[in-house]
């Protein structure tokens, strides 16, 4: 049976991730913040929720940063939320956070007087269901274009290499949902509280020899 090891540095909404994981696939799921069960392990959740300063501290302290560095060079690893977020280079959140710097980009502030096209206000943080635009990747299998995925954040990625990007998002502006390079594969938006669509890509990463 292969493993799925997600990512436990006490950042994230990881049993939520697990319990859907294991609806969708026949893998181990374990919970684990042990260097040597994440290293054993065939697929790495990396997940995140919370301020990217008390994130990229725990990373940091627990030595997560060169874990998830070396996951990413031989498995297929998705990185979810702020777990996107902190694979960036740097942060706008708190003052100004540096990332792990493992993609080219920064997370930026959505903004106090953010609008749709009509020029009504938009709550800040983008919380909710918002239609995602997909750009070809085999995590897309079996999910329409333009499904719509659940949202939690108020900071948004934007990368420096469009050729990363695998789908954007609109909200008052377009920004980068869900980037991808060889076995790695980050989403801004929650597969685990995005019903039928969200569990779908779940279920894709629990297929997916990386390298796509």
């Amino acid at each position: 049976m292969s493993t799925i090891a997600v990512i436990d540095y006490g950042m994230g909404n990881l049993h939520s991730v697990a319990s859907a994981l294991e609806h969708v696939c026949d893998s181990k799921i374990v919970i684990t913040s042990d260097v040597a069960e994440i290293e054993a392990a065939d697929r790495v959740v990396f997940p995140g929720v919370g301020a990217i300063r008390d994130c990229m501290a725990e990373i940091r302290r627990l030595g997560m940063d060169r874990v998830v560095q070396k996951a990413i060079a031989e498995k297929p690893v998705l990185a979810i939320c702020v777990g996107m977020q902190a694979l960036m280079a740097h942060s706008e959140e708190n003052g100004g956070v540096d990332c792990i710097n493992l993609l080219p980009g920064n997370v930026r502030f959505f903004g106090e007087g953010l609008t749709d096209a009509t020029g009504e206000k938009l709550k800040v943080p983008h919380m909710g269901w918002n239609q995602v635009k997909q750009i070809d990747h085999p995590l897309w299998q079996g999910i329409e274009d333009n499904s719509r995925f659940y949202f939690v954040h108020s900071f948004y990625v934007k990368s420096d290499e469009p050729s990363l990007v695998r789908a954007t998002c609109e909200y008052g502006l377009s920004f980068d949902v869900a980037l991808a390079k060889e076995n790695l594969f980050a989403v801004q938006f929650h597969p685990e509280k995005s019903h039928t669509a969200g569990l779908q890509l779940l279920k894709n990463f629990a297929n997916w020899d990386g390298k796509a």
